[in-house]
């Protein structure tokens, strides 16, 4: 049978005619020059602390029922545009303290009915705090940095302080029917633990959170991923891994990822599906 009739597309047969038109020689001289490019690619990131091959899919997150998105530390809508993309029909609410960020982050969601956001920081008490800004808006922080944090990336370092709203997530969603399926995202920079201290009622909503952890103190008086580990497993959540791991440049260390938490019930992605929906 023709090889060429056998290709299911256009793309396919145009690909395999060049391939019968080239000498092999030359054929598999390509696959080693594309081979080598390849791989001298993946060395050069690396070196920046990225590894291509272990970039994990969002498939298993896009096939679980969120409804409701709570995304604390919003920034200026990183993540926020990402939920919106994997979850188009779910209510995200998003905390900014800065007001900056938080001006580009209501442009990006200006038009759109199932978002609503709100300019303060969370914590475990009502009022006003200081905020420590960074010149890199997602490194600040209500913590102050460690000598580690600046030593690693001292792009980061400088800024000035700012006086900002401090909640608590309990209080301003107490009027709020959250949608079942609740997604709770902290970044926070060090601050998880206040963040969850405030909001054990809205924990109790939720099926899954994923929340930066730090592996070494990058913030004075922050908490480790132990800490943030045997709080989430008291409320009811089990460990499923991480994403996104940070390292050192120049060690090569692992010192934040974005770690999984799923609910106990949700420990297989079939029990999840039939108990959030």
């Amino acid at each position: 049978m023709n090889l060429l009739a056998r290709s299911s597309t256009p793309e396919a047969k145009a690909r395999l005619a060049v391939i019968m038109r080239t000498p092999m020689s030359r054929y598999y001289g390509r696959i080693r020059f594309t081979e080598a490019v390849r791989m001298a690619m993946h060395a050069t990131l690396r070196r920046f602390g990225v590894d291509i091959n272990r970039i994990p899919s969002d498939r298993w997150l896009r096939e679980m029922p969120v409804r409701t998105v709570l995304d604390i530390g919003a920034n200026t809508g990183q993540f926020a545009r990402a939920a919106r993309h994997l979850f188009p029909t779910s209510q995200i609410y998003s905390f900014e303290p800065l007001e900056d960020c938080f001006r580009q982050l209501r442009l990006s969601f200006d038009n759109d009915p199932l978002w609503r956001g709100y300019q303060c920081a969370l914590g475990s008490e009502e009022g006003e705090a200081v905020f420590h800004r960074s010149t890199s808006s997602a490194s600040s922080s209500m913590l102050t940095m460690a000598e580690l944090h600046t030593e690693a990336f001292p792009e980061t370092s400088g800024g000035w302080d700012e006086r900002v709203q401090i909640h608590r997530l309990d209080d301003i969603l107490s009027g709020e029917e959250l949608a079942a399926g609740v997604l709770l995202k902290l970044d926070v920079q060090g601050f998880e633990d206040r963040v969850l201290d405030g909001a054990t009622r809205v924990l109790t909503k939720s099926q899954i959170v994923i929340t930066e952890v730090s592996f070494d103190r990058l913030y004075h008086d922050q908490a480790l991923f132990e800490d943030i580990y045997g709080r989430l497993r008291q409320a009811g959540f089990a460990f499923h891994g991480t994403s996104g791991q940070l390292s050192h440049p120049a060690d090569g260390r692992i010192l934040q990822a974005d770690a999984i938490f799923l609910r106990d019930q949700d420990l297989s992605h079939g029990d999840a599906m039939s108990k959030m929906g």
